[in-house]
């Protein structure tokens, strides 16, 4: 997909991936090599995981600094001689950020604060970063526009929206140019199905591969603008290699500009994993309470995206749905 777009060449650039290890950073750091960017990964593994990128350690345009970005010296070590940073480390999940606000904050605050002032130093052409439907609160209006929102429902919310704030300000103060890509529900490969925070996707996977039942939350009717991982790879690279200097210092949605409901949402993995595996047709679905922090409904106005970025996305719901089933069912 990403190869078929016409994209600027990336043969002279050094890109810095922060998160590099993770889900989204990893996938980057595929698609950059591949575009024979010369690539420095930064991680501290805390969430991201070596196997991403274990078949690149050895690529002669890439380099791991495995650190924190809580460390603002290894912050300007990551920096230093690069042309433009894609800025994904983070620590995701509402719930995570419910049960333990200080350690979010210090990630998602203070290490986008050092990321910052290192960029700034080091005189990268742009900063793009993951921003976050989050941001946009108990806004009720839909589809969500980019120059409305409302209050942030849980610290994690909150820790986006002031990495928001600090671009902007940066923008304005240092003339760093920046871009914010407020992504919607990111699934594909690589994301992982594992641990206490595991995203909806990977986790009912996993569970339907198990024959065990997945526990959707509430009775179903929420919806989610579900975005593909190649939608989102599109995003960042459209970001870096922009020409248009009325796309720069401005956030935009990154999602698909559909809504599918979590019932809608279980029934395509239902029946693209019960192709591979007959038995999983007949696994039950159950119901639990709605979670803190979550909003009912969210779908994103693209328009901003199309305009400014020439964005176009490639993946609907149900063609990565099917891409996302045939790669865990490879790899899990």
């Amino acid at each position: 997909m990403i190869k078929e777009l016409q994209m600027p060449s990336l043969q002279n650039s050094t890109i810095l991936v922060t998160g590099g290890a993770g889900f989204i950073g990893s996938n980057l750091i595929e698609v950059l090599l591949e575009n024979k960017a010369s690539v420095v990964c930064l991680d501290n593994f805390s969430t991201g995981h070596r196997h991403n990128i274990e078949a690149y350690l050895e690529h002669k345009q890439f380099t791991l600094i495995e650190g924190d970005i809580r460390d603002l010296e290894t912050c300007h070590k990551a920096c230093s001689g690069v042309d433009f940073v894609l800025h994904q480390a983070a620590l995701g999940s509402v719930p995570r950020s419910i049960e333990d606000p200080i350690t979010s904050n210090d990630v998602n605050v203070s290490g986008f604060l050092n990321m910052l002032v290192a960029a700034r130093d080091a005189k990268v052409k742009r900063f793009v970063y993951a921003a976050s439907s989050s941001t946009y609160g108990d806004s009720e209006g839909l589809p969500k526009v980019e120059h409305v929102i409302g209050k942030p429902l849980s610290p994690y919310a909150i820790t986006k929206y002031v990495n928001e704030l600090y671009a902007d300000i940066f923008n304005k103060t240092y003339g760093l140019n920046t871009i914010g890509l407020r992504y919607f529900n990111v699934f594909g490969r690589r994301q992982d199905p594992n641990g206490a925070y595991a995203a909806v996707i990977p986790l009912f996977v996993k569970q339907f591969m198990k024959h065990e039942s997945p526990i959707i939350n509430g009775d179903g009717s929420y919806s989610r603008d579900f975005t593909y991982i190649d939608n989102v790879l599109q995003m960042n690279l459209r970001a870096i290699t922009t020409t248009n200097e009325s796309a720069l210092n401005e956030v935009y949605n990154t999602a698909v500009g559909d809504r599918t409901t979590l019932l809608e949402l279980t029934q395509y993995l239902k029946t693209y994993l019960a192709d591979l595996d007959a038995e999983i047709a007949h696994v039950e679905i159950k119901h639990g309470p709605n979670r803190i922090g979550d909003i009912p409904h969210s779908l994103a106005s693209i328009e901003k995206a199309k305009e400014k970025l020439e964005y176009q996305p490639t993946h609907a719901i149900e063609e990565g749905i099917k891409e996302a089933v045939s790669w865990y069912w490879n790899n899990l």
